[in-house]
């Protein structure tokens, strides 16, 4: 996923974006328009994250996928998706 998002960040040419993954945490700075933080929280088998758009949510792995229980949207398309609102263009990552 990391290279992915890096890959993302230098086709759209984002001014200060960066992406960082260190201690079960990866970061996602994109310049004027926020930053998501993703948390694996390993023993509860959960992530937990912060996006500019959509603020907090806790998402649980669910048949190999982590997907938010309160209403079923699974993390990578949510990502996707407001990377599209953000940038006219989804993130390809499975």
């Amino acid at each position: 996923m990391q290279e992915a998002l890096d890959e993302y960040i230098e086709s759209h040419d984002v001014p200060e974006g960066d992406v960082e993954y260190g201690m079960g945490v990866l970061t996602l700075r994109l310049g004027s328009k926020g930053t998501y933080v993703y948390n694996k929280q390993a023993p509860n088998r959960q992530i937990w994250s912060s996006s500019p758009i959509s603020g907090p949510v806790r998402y649980d792995l669910v048949r190999e996928k982590w997907i938010y229980l309160r209403d079923g949207h699974e993390m990578l398309q949510r990502l996707s998706s407001e990377l599209k609102d953000l940038f006219g263009t989804k993130l390809d990552v499975q």
